[in-house]
């Protein structure tokens, strides 16, 4: 199942202009966040529930504003119970609030997430780790889930937490604000 989770995801890094040559993930989120360690951590609460804590791992020197340019991991340690499918739906409409999608990649990368986001319980943590030109590597509870080869959604996938135009911009201002020299602003 793992296998045909990631070759779907090089397949579809392939037909997005990804090259499918690029390295295979690291099996564990220990080995993907060598060198990285926490810069941040903020608490996502909406409508007065604790969704999750997020936490940045990057390398000294990470600059926020150009994120997209530099390897660098997310966790999201769960503190209620979530549907992979929500997660997926929510993401996917994170995104398209971050720039315009087309309606066949949105469903693309909706279906690539639903395939590899498991449904969570409180205690869960998903990592992803953002591979500047590869794509978005997934880790549950630090084993590999798989990948979407594919830069530009790993881009907007990873500006839900990291973009100025993020939903979340106090969330963003925390994640970020350990980091010597950071851009916040655009």
């Amino acid at each position: 199942m793992k296998r045909a989770v990631i070759s779907f995801a090089l397949a579809l890094g392939t037909l997005a202009g990804t090259p499918a040559f690029a390295q295979a993930p690291e099996p564990t989120l220990t080995a993907a966040l060598q060198d990285k360690t926490a810069v941040g951590k903020a608490r996502l609460r909406y409508w007065g529930f604790d969704v999750y804590d997020a936490s940045l791992w990057a390398l000294p020197g990470f600059d926020a504003g150009r994120f997209e340019n530099q390897r660098f991991g997310l966790e999201l340690a769960y503190l209620r119970d979530f549907k992979g499918a929500d997660i997926a739906e929510r993401s996917i409409g994170e995104m398209k609030d971050l720039a315009p999608i087309e309606p066949a990649q949105a469903t693309r990368w909706t279906q690539a997430m639903s395939s590899l986001f498991p449904d969570v319980k409180r205690g869960d943590r998903i990592t992803g780790v953002h591979v500047p030109g590869s794509g978005a590597r997934f880790y549950l509870n630090g084993r590999l889930l798989g990948e979407v080869a594919d830069d530009a959604f790993s881009r907007l996938f990873f500006g839900i937490w990291l973009s100025p135009k993020t939903s979340q911009p106090r969330m963003r201002d925390t994640l970020i604000q350990g980091i010597t020299g950071a851009a916040r602003t655009p």
